[in-house]
């Protein structure tokens, strides 16, 4: 008996205990690459979420970097004007890149021989060296590299992904046209900091095409499960130079595959702001409003279909840095062409590149035979 007594209180001894909280998972230290960008908001704004540490920030612009401190009220200390350094001195493990696109490369030359993972603003970069150049450091020092783009979060986007793939709901695609743009980055407010590089051919790629234009391509590349383009057809116009006299204002990308085609009508024109999906099969089509109304219709229904698609409805990630969070830490795995991947975003900057060598000839240029 007494032998019995002692093992059962081993035994208790040697039971987790249920009451116990499970230790808090530390917060990833994580650094911003340049504040000139008018999304550095995103990043600024979520004080509240704790999966992330902010542990410097990188801008040799003092104004702009200044004037953000006051307005987010973070210490002075974390702000470095040189990149190596901060990064040497405060050891982050991951960046996310807030400068204009032509700096991305830099900033994933510095980052990846420091084995530090990175994403960037839309797009990856402005031209396929600069993108090749970011994907051969990411493979060599095994950092993930993602790209972000608002369309990427919508509860509309998920779902249409999942009925053309996995629902077969319109059949085989045929046509995918997208709208993307606003009255103009001046026009809606941009400040002058984000505005000097958005309009600038170099530090930006081009205009329109560039800001607006890879929307487009991201998720037509997704569509498409990553299959590169027959051909690609660019018309470009300024229709106000005199507030954008170095780049276009307006877009239009024809994108052909074998079996199908894409139109992305990119604008700094319109009226309102808009960010839209239109894909046509041939039994049905799928148009994505805005990031939550649809309008569906197949030849199983009668008639047209509304729908509202929150993240309650379909599994989707509507904040970028959480989903980075998991990607770098192994909860999240993604899929070859997903949006935020670095294949699919290789195939985004080789797509801009001729469209804008299209519209720079007049003429439609050939990918493939």
């Amino acid at each position: 008996m007494k032998k019995f007594i002692l093992i059962f209180a081993l035994f208790l001894i040697t039971l987790p205990n249920l009451n116990a909280q499970a230790p808090e998972k530390k917060p990833i230290r994580m650094a911003i690459a340049g504040t000139t960008h008018g999304h550095i908001a995103f990043i600024l704004g979520r004080k509240e979420k704790t999966d992330f540490q902010l542990v410097g920030i990188f801008e040799t612009n003092s104004e702009c970097v200044e004037g953000l401190a006051k307005k987010y009220k973070f210490e002075r200390g974390l702000i470095y004007s040189n990149l190596a350094k901060m990064l040497d001195e405060v050891k982050p493990e991951a960046v996310v890149a807030f400068g204009s696109i032509f700096e991305h490369m830099a900033v994933v030359e510095a980052c990846a021989p420091r084995g530090i993972h990175v994403m960037v603003e839309k797009p990856l970069a402005t031209n396929v060296i600069h993108a090749k150049r970011m994907a051969e450091l990411a493979e060599k020092y095994h950092i993930h590299l993602l790209t972000n783009f608002e369309t990427s979060w919508y509860p509309t986007t998920a779902k249409s992904f999942q009925l053309v793939n996995d629902s077969n709901f319109i059949g085989n695609i045929r046509k995918v046209v997208v709208h993307d743009g606003h009255q103009g980055p001046k026009e809606i407010g941009c400040d002058q900091f984000f505005l000097d590089w958005l309009t600038d051919p170099v530090q930006n790629g081009g205009g329109a095409l560039i800001d607006f234009g890879c929307y487009g391509a991201n998720l037509m590349t997704y569509i498409q499960k990553g299959q590169e383009p027959v051909s690609v057809t660019a018309v470009t116009r300024n229709f106000k130079p005199e507030i954008y006299p170095k780049v276009d204002d307006e877009a239009t990308i024809i994108i052909n595959y074998p079996e199908s085609q894409c139109i992305i009508q990119a604008s700094w024109n319109w009226p309102f702001g808009r960010k839209d999906m239109e894909i046509y099969g041939d039994s049905g089509y799928i148009i994505a409003l805005d990031n939550k109304s649809m309008r569906l219709r197949n030849k199983t229904l009668k008639a047209e279909q509304t729908k509202l698609v929150t993240s309650k409805d379909i599994a989707v990630y509507e904040d970028p840095f959480a989903y980075f969070a998991d990607v770098i830490s192994g909860k999240v795995i993604m899929e070859k062409y997903d949006p935020y991947s670095l294949n699919n975003n290789l195939l985004v900057v080789k797509i801009l590149e001729t469209a804008r060598v299209s519209a720079k000839t007049g003429k439609t240029v050939q990918l493939r035979n």
